[in-house]
């Protein structure tokens, strides 16, 4: 089990009293699966995501990332740990725009304290993976935003990390474009043995998942993944 939150309670000061955020949520996510989480806005699905990437201690409960316990650990470990062991894919790309495709990955490298030339190959057999081996020399400006999607996914991947946490990839994309990021998840969630946590608002993604957990009022349920044809039925949820 790559992924694991057990008994997880979050809570937010809310002047006199305090708001649940995350009411006792378990989630088990082993690699090379993907869930989904689904719910309405305010209902826990980015605080679980940031207590998933170690950005959010919880009042109670265990965070276990590729099997190292999160509770107890310093600040620079847990930085270390959130480094080379999570890949955030964010909402936005937020590329740096000096700087080309190949480039907005090596940096990843730098960070680590490696050698962003000797990081070159790794890019490039990334952004290959990714279906982008032509625009490594493009700057976003010079990309689409489907484009620009792939090389945020391509990033995360860059030190090869064993949680992939992915927040609506495909908000600012159309249908099309939306689909092709979503298949492009779960092929390299397969492919690379990560364990994926996709948040997304769009039920027609359901079906790419492994599961679903459905976030409401902070607490989680979980489901099997709809059939591609009750995707279709707006409100779905079997």
């Amino acid at each position: 089990m790559s992924l694991s939150l057990v008994d997880i309670t979050l809570t937010y000061p809310d002047g006199d009293s305090r708001l649940t955020a995350l009411d006792r949520v378990t989630l088990e996510v082993p690699r090379g699966s993907l869930t989904a989480v689904v719910g309405p806005s305010g209902s826990g699905k980015s605080s679980l995501l940031a207590v998933a990437a170690t950005l959010i201690t919880p009042d109670a409960g265990t965070v276990t990332i590729d099997g190292t316990p999160t509770t107890g650990l310093s600040r620079r470990r847990l930085t270390e740990l959130r480094r080379r062991t999570i890949g955030v894919v964010f909402q936005q790309p937020n590329l740096l725009p000096s700087l080309t495709a190949a480039e907005q990955l090596q940096v990843m490298a730098r960070i680590d304290g490696r050698s962003p030339a000797k990081a070159r190959p790794r890019a490039l057999e990334l952004l290959d993976a990714v279906g982008l081996a032509d625009q490594a020399g493009r700057r976003p400006h010079q990309l689409s935003g489907g484009q620009r999607q792939r090389v945020n996914i391509a990033r995360a991947l860059m030190n090869d990390p064993t949680v992939l946490l992915v927040d609506e990839p495909t908000s600012a994309l159309d249908r099309e474009r939306g689909a092709a990021v979503i298949d492009l998840l779960t092929r390299l969630t397969r492919q690379r043995g990560t364990a994926t946590v996709l948040v997304t608002h769009d039920r027609a993604h359901l079906t790419a998942a492994d599961r679903v957990a459905e976030v409401h009022d902070g607490r989680l349920r979980l489901a099997a993944p709809p059939s591609a044809d009750t995707t279709a039925v707006p409100g779905h949820m079997p």
